[in-house]
């Protein structure tokens, strides 16, 4: 198992690659440490073998500092909380522009700052650790209309990855990015019901991926597997696409 005796935190993971993702690490043999926001969906990982759930809210400083001093040092860490705002330049308000950016990329550094100091313990035994971002195909890899603080805040997740691998890159602590495409998640239903024709919005969807249909968490969970183990322990400060060819 390729995740054996190693010890990840994953956030958002009550549902969609979150969840996928802590069910897959944790059939690697991980102890998996799986937060989330809704207690509801956290509830489903209960009793799950490998896994130990926790509430916590991404955007609470005070409750991020406190989860570093609860759990163990950690081999491997998963970004994955973020959100998606709609809309042009024109469209966003200022609270919109805040939540995005304090969601997408403020957690995500003080997240990887509580962290990061057992982190470098952990890999002074080991060899390596791992830090895995959430970033997005709508990035500074490629623009999409009406994804403007979306795809800002994913380019600045692509950036803070950059810095904190080459912080840390001779300490054996690696930082990498996922930019998956479209991907078949509660999120992306919620957003094609909210469509004023959702029936045309899923069409348009599953059209802007060149293999013709939208990827699935179990497209996206061996690339994590990979980016969390040890196998990929040469790989750092990369932003890997698993887009389905929309980049090609």
């Amino acid at each position: 198992m390729r995740l054996n005796n190693k010890t990840i935190l994953i956030t958002a993971a009550g549902q969609g690659m979150g969840r996928a993702s802590a069910l897959a690490c944790a059939a690697e043999g991980a102890k998996v440490y799986a937060t989330d926001m809704n207690r509801d969906a956290l509830a489903t990982l209960d009793g799950i073998d490998g896994i130990e759930t926790r509430f916590f809210d991404v955007t609470d400083a005070a409750a991020t500092v406190a989860l570093a001093q609860e759990l163990p040092d950690l081999d491997g860490l998963f970004n994955c909380a973020g959100i998606v705002h709609h809309g042009t330049i024109l469209d966003i308000s200022d609270a919109d522009w805040e939540l995005s950016l304090n969601v997408n990329v403020t957690s995500m550094l003080r997240i990887s700052r509580a962290f990061i100091p057992g982190m470098l313990r952990r890999a002074e035994i080991t060899g390596t650790a791992s830090i895995l971002n959430m970033s997005s195909m709508a990035s500074s890899i490629k623009g999409f209309p009406v994804r403007t603080a979306y795809g800002a805040t994913k380019a600045a997740v692509l950036g803070l990855t950059k810095a904190i691998a080459a912080d840390f890159v001779a300490q054996g602590l690696r930082c990498n990015a996922l930019c998956p495409g479209t991907v078949d998640t509660p999120s992306l239903r919620g957003r094609i019901a909210a469509a004023a024709d959702p029936v045309q919005a899923e069409k348009d969807f599953i059209a802007r991926q060149p293999m013709g249909r939208l990827a699935t968490v179990d497209d996206m969970t061996p690339t994590i597997i990979h980016l969390l183990s040890d196998d990929s322990r040469f790989v750092s400060g990369q932003a890997v696409c698993v887009d389905g060819g929309v980049t090609i």
